[in-house]
């Protein structure tokens, strides 16, 4: 069941340039150059309810944009959004009241007050019944671990203690949609570990919806089944994060007895060399749909003797610096 439908989105933003000096800034009180950005340039795409998806991009790709248009603090110029049966800038009250959001690098808890008393209050803004609180309250505190934490000043916890009781602020009031960003940034891989594990039970006990943004693609890797990725305000990939894997190319370490020929390996076709790890050993990039690896230990095997071998996939920052780049 689709929970979000995006139809021809399209946000344009206008800016105004002048050249340097008192010359040019005199003239443009006058006549001034505008520049039309096209942050988002009818973008398309549905989610199905349950799904965890990531929604990536490069700076200014038109990523932010897109999320604020979602989660109804911004208007687009034309295009519709609707999100669980709402149009998220003109249902915004009954809107909100069914989604959470973390921001890696903004705090919705207030500094000088414990978790605690933040919690308390989110509960009186959304109006959360006292029993459905106290049960979900009891729950998240346990999952995230925060029972010893929730009741010091927000400014005495570390970055992954403050990190874990934003998420039980963004899923307080029970939300069907999470939207995150950069929730794991410049965590410990033990805070991450933990915000990951809570991210998949909450998806698959409670059936919530997630959109993460991401610049640590790991958590894309760990954490979702789909990516859409944006670039100069187009979607340019919607498909399983497994397919950001290609599945003909395969990096092949090779450790050898005897020093390496270079030369030789240069002139085997559809191998490329990544790099020389030593004069004993280098990482190649092979395409199986060329060369089977069979062929290629054979190759390396004719005459010189193979210490270590170790085939890999090659990571998905690959292919995302080439749609990226493209």
């Amino acid at each position: 069941m689709k929970i979000i439908e995006v139809r021809e989105l399209r946000k344009i933003f206008k800016s105004y340039e002048r050249g340097e000096g008192f010359i040019e800034a005199t003239r443009s009180l006058f006549r001034r150059k505008k520049r039309i950005l096209k942050a988002v340039n009818n973008v398309d795409f549905s989610i199905n309810e349950g799904e965890i998806v990531g929604f990536l991009g490069p700076n200014g790709a038109g990523k932010s944009t897109t999320i604020k248009i979602m989660s109804g603090v911004m208007y687009p110029d034309s295009g519709s959004v609707n999100i669980m049966g709402y149009v998220p800038w003109i249902d915004r009250k009954k809107y909100v009241a069914n989604i959470g959001v973390v921001f890696g690098q903004k705090s919705q808890l207030f500094w000088d007050l414990p978790p605690v008393d933040s919690f308390y209050l989110h509960k009186s803004i959304f109006s959360v019944e006292d029993d459905i609180f106290k049960e979900e309250l009891e729950k998240l505190t346990k999952l995230l671990s925060i029972n010893d934490i929730m009741k010091k000043p927000t400014r005495q916890l570390s970055l992954g203690e403050r990190m874990r009781c934003e998420f039980v602020m963004a899923m307080l009031h029970k939300p069907r949609i999470v939207f995150l960003d950069e929730p794991t940034i410049g965590l410990d891989i033990f805070a991450k570990e933990i915000i990951r594990k809570f991210i998949k039970r909450t998806n698959k006990k409670e059936g919530t919806t997630f959109i993460i943004t991401s610049h640590d693609l790991e958590d894309i890797e760990h954490l979702c089944d789909r990516v859409i990725v944006i670039n100069e305000g187009r979607i340019v990939f919607n498909d399983k994060t497994t397919k950001l894997k290609s599945e003909n190319r395969k990096y092949v370490t090779i450790k050898f007895y005897n020093k390496v020929n270079l030369s030789k390996v240069k002139k085997i076709k559809n191998v490329k060399i990544i790099k020389k790890l030593s004069d004993y050993s280098l990482k190649l990039e092979v395409d199986t749909s060329k060369i089977s690896l069979n062929e290629i230990i054979s190759v390396f095997g004719n005459g010189k003797k193979i210490e270590d071998l170790d085939i890999s996939n090659p990571p998905i920052t690959e292919t995302i610096k080439k749609l990226y780049r493209a």
